[in-house]
């Protein structure tokens, strides 16, 4: 099978084309990184964001997070505290200046699918949103398959 007839690469190719577009814009203007600004739009602005909760919901590893983490640290964008409640939890929370560049990549988010909007007749996402929840259902059943099927085998 050519790849270009396959699904996967033709997600996996919109999304590198999509990565770099906001790598190139947020690197530009405002001295960040696509994953920075996940990173920052995935913090609560109140509460802060359990940092081992932060990773799971961008898909981000834990590695790449903890170097993320420590770089927007220094960077002074990001405080981490400790959880009065459970010592064991480190909470990640923006600073003034963590706020402000939430606010750039929530523009460029913004701005970005104002175009695709603009551009992409109505009809035609509704379509693609139904097709993608779609293949995310099927993809987590399979997962869950293949985890179930690990488990049997570790038992075995």
């Amino acid at each position: 099978m050519r790849k270009e007839k396959t699904v996967d690469f033709h997600i996996k190719w919109a999304w590198h084309a999509i990565s770099r577009m906001y790598n190139t814009y947020a690197s530009r203007r405002y001295d960040m990184t696509m994953a920075i600004g996940y990173v920052l739009l995935n913090i609560d602005l109140e509460y802060g964001t359990p940092a081992t909760k932060i990773g799971p919901s961008i898909g981000m590893e834990p590695r790449s997070l903890t170097r993320t983490l420590k770089a927007l640290e220094e960077r002074g964008w990001i405080r981490r505290e400790t959880d009065e409640t459970d010592k064991r939890f480190v909470k990640v929370f923006l600073t003034d200046v963590g706020k402000r560049k939430r606010e750039q990549a929530r523009e460029g988010v913004i701005s970005f699918n104002t175009m695709l909007r603009d551009q992409i007749p109505l009809d035609k996402l509704v379509v693609f949103f139904d097709v993608i929840k779609e293949i995310n259902r099927l993809v987590e059943e399979e997962n869950n398959k293949l985890k179930a099927e690990n488990l049997l085998n570790e038992e075995l």
